[in-house]
């Protein structure tokens, strides 16, 4: 009995020091700072639905409720949540050390880039830059390809963008303002995905070419050696679920909120 009670006490104490653990890792992987950049993209892509989707008079207040839903803080609550719950079982301190090390010199140069990004031009000088490289026979495009094709980037991107889109019609439609069913819905979601696929490989060469570039060679073998064994993996897996989570509901309330704008309500 003494036994069970010891087992009990050491389990009590473990998951103090587990959220420890997976705290420094969303430290050391800057989640912070990611959601800050993904808050200002669902903004510029939030203006852009309203100058697609409303009348000149139904954008006075369009800014206002994309704020509402593009929130730092519930962003970063789902994403920390769902990363949590796919990170269950995975031994964080591994991946910690390598993106308090090596890891950390990459991952700033990805967040740098997804940061300019921002700026209008960006993609096409990046996407420029990659064809340079292409023409060169340089040892990054292989590196690139290999990074794209461990982590099925392309495919997952894909998924993930459909299911935002997915989101983003059953927010409108259920807001009243869009009269499709989900049929009609998916219909138009599988006729883009050819598309869509051709312009994510696309997006991902251009951005890849751009923070990797600077990055010793031999040093970026080892951060494709990270992503291809169990640990990385699991988070590579982890990674996308819980961004893809936070997506889908901001797309979702983003389609509330254009159904509610089309009837002249607030959210």
């Amino acid at each position: 009995m003494r036994a069970i009670a010891l087992a009990f006490a050491c389990a009590l104490f473990a998951l103090p020091l587990r959220a420890e653990g997976l705290e420094r890792l969303m430290q050391a992987l800057r989640f912070d700072d990611t959601v800050e950049i993904m808050q200002r993209e669902g903004q510029l892509y939030g203006a852009q639905v309203g100058q697609d989707m409303l009348a000149g008079s139904e954008r006075e207040s369009w800014a206002r409720m994309v704020a509402r839903v593009y929130q730092a803080e519930e962003m970063g609550r789902i994403l920390r949540a769902r990363f949590a719950e796919e990170m269950a079982g995975v031994d964080p301190a591994p991946l910690t050390a390598f993106f308090e090390g090596l890891g950390a010199e990459v991952l700033a140069l990805e967040l740098a880039t997804r940061r300019a990004f921002l700026e209008p031009g960006t993609e096409a000088v990046a996407a420029a830059g990659y064809q340079r490289l292409v023409a060169e026979d340089a040892p990054l495009v292989p590196q690139i390809e290999a990074i794209i094709a461990d982590s099925d980037l392309v495919e997952r991107n894909v998924a993930g963008v459909m299911n935002s889109n997915l989101a983003f019609y059953r927010g409108v439609a259920q807001g009243g303002g869009l009269g499709l069913g989900e049929g009609d819905m998916l219909a138009d979601l599988w006729a883009q995905e050819d598309e869509l696929r051709t312009e994510t490989r696309d997006w991902l060469h251009g951005f890849m070419a751009m923070p990797y570039a600077p990055v010793d060679r031999a040093d970026l073998e080892e951060y494709i050696a990270l992503w291809r064994d169990p640990g990385g993996r699991a988070l590579n897996q982890a990674l996308f679920v819980a961004f893809d989570a936070m997506h889908e509901a901001n797309s979702y309330e983003l389609g509330r909120a254009v159904a509610m704008q089309m009837q002249g309500e607030d959210l």
